[in-house]
């Protein structure tokens, strides 16, 4: 078999923990019958000796495996990685969605995107990078005795990722402890207006309201603060016709929305500015999880 997930970008400013999105950059896992099990891993990832030594897709899969059939199967694991790892785009989400949707298929047990999103739960707690990993598209999500609540929305075809990728990481447990313990009433009532916004504006196409909608009182400006010329890249990245900059989960990622026909010139001015940061055009994923 073969597991195609995106990658995502969570958060989007307000939604903190709750908002996410799945953008086309896949990462595919082929799974072939073995007389042993062997790895191998492509692209991203591919020089790092933990993900041959202690592979969670690899971890995840046998332990799901074996609580569908009660035995450990012998298996082939390549891995063609795309997706970038600690910056903010959802590679582990993508490695514990396609792990469990892998050892489901391997078991010959039939299970619907629903169950693969709620059994993600015992790996990640937050729903807001999962969800969009299996559904696609945009996805507002909360938790409610341990099942995922979500509503799901397709992106427009007229819309374009343009995402910044840095030269570094952000880890996402460092990245928390900048994070207060106690918000102000004004501060939440703040944060959820815009999520509200934010979410009904993507859900009903109604793009021109992204910018006011994205803002954030609650994590942004202090994760930011791990890497300053975040707020270059934000500033530069509205001057130039984006719709909507945002910090892609922790870091230290930038997602920016743009419409189609303003891509590649957001692009070219990012490029520009910070020649040292990967910059690309992404479309938008809507079909989030695929087994071929």
């Amino acid at each position: 078999m073969r597991v195609f997930v995106p990658a995502t970008s969570a958060n989007l400013g307000p939604g903190y923990d709750c908002l996410g999105l799945a953008i086309g950059l896949r990462n595919e896992t082929e799974v072939k019958k073995s007389k042993f099990m062997s790895i191998s891993v492509k692209g991203e990832g591919a020089s790092f000796l933990k993900t041959k030594t202690n592979n969670i897709f690899i971890n995840i899969f046998n332990e799901k495996f074996q609580e569908l059939t009660g035995e450990e199967g012998a298996y082939r694991f390549v891995f063609n990685n795309f997706i970038p790892i600690s910056r903010g785009l959802g590679s582990s989400s993508a490695v514990i969605v396609s792990a469990i949707a892998a050892a489901y298929e391997a078991a010959g047990v039939k299970c619907d995107k629903a169950s693969i999103l709620n059994s993600a739960l015992k790996y990640e707690s937050h729903p807001d990078n999962i969800t969009p990993a299996v559904y696609g598209g945009f996805c507002s999500a909360i938790v409610e005795n341990k099942i995922v609540k979500k509503i799901h929305a397709k992106i427009s075809r007229d819309l374009k990722a343009v995402v910044v990728i840095p030269d570094r990481t952000i880890s996402t447990k460092k990245s928390r402890t900048t994070l207060s313990e106690m918000v102000s009433h004004k501060d939440a009532a703040y944060n959820t207006g815009r999520a509200s916004l934010l979410t009904a504006a993507l859900v009903t196409q109604n793009y021109d309201l992204l910018r006011d909608a994205s803002k954030d009182k609650l994590h942004q400006t202090q994760r930011m603060g791990n890497m300053p010329v975040l707020f270059e890249v934000q500033k530069e990245a509205y001057y130039h016709g984006a719709l909507m900059s945002t910090l892609s989960g922790s870091g230290s990622t930038f997602f920016n929305m743009a419409y189609r026909q303003d891509a590649k010139n957001l692009k070219f001015k990012l490029s520009k500015k910070f020649p040292k940061f990967r910059v690309e055009i992404l479309d938008f994923d809507n079909d989030g999880l695929v087994i071929k």
